[in-house]
């Protein structure tokens, strides 16, 4: 059986966590070009110029992966409770922005860190029990985050 798309539902699935990217890289922006620059920064850091399509892409996922679960009807406990599951995480993505960029503060920024990687955990476990497919739409995902945690911890460290 075809299922059809809610092209409305998707395009504001995907357009919810662009926007909260949005959000986030208003801390970013004005941090990039003085604070950011003068940080010792380990020889794994990516290039600037890998982070912003890197983070299209991932909320473009991460808005198809909260479609699929929003398409399960929101009558379900399950899914329900894997969007606001799915909530929190978004919003500790933003909060990462902030005490990061906005603070400038790469301690908190890491510690925090931790908290969204388990929340994003916590999201491909619930997602899974409503779409596989949901779930592994945010394994990019947390792979980015583990290497951004790394990234993030090296940034304290060495600016300590």
């Amino acid at each position: 059986m075809v299922q059809r798309i809610n092209f409305f539902k998707l395009l504001v699935s995907v357009l919810l966590c662009q926007f909260a990217g949005a959000i986030g890289s208003r801390f970013t922006a004005s941090s990039l070009e003085n604070w950011y620059l003068l940080l010792e920064k380990p020889a794994f850091t990516p290039s600037s110029q890998v982070f912003f399509p890197a983070w299209v892409t991932l909320y473009t996922l991460m808005g198809i992966s909260f479609y699929l679960v929003w398409e399960k009807g929101l009558q379900e406990q399950k899914v329900k409770k894997g969007m606001l599951i799915f909530g929190v995480q978004l919003g500790l993505n933003v909060l990462w922005s902030f005490l990061f960029f906005g603070l400038k503060s790469p301690y908190y920024a890491f510690v925090e860190i931790i908290l969204l990687w388990l929340a994003i955990f916590l999201t491909i476990l619930k997602f899974k029990e409503i779409s596989k497919m949901a779930s592994y739409l945010l394994f990019p995902y947390i792979l980015w985050v583990s290497f951004a945690a790394l990234l993030n911890y090296y940034l304290w460290i060495l600016n300590s």
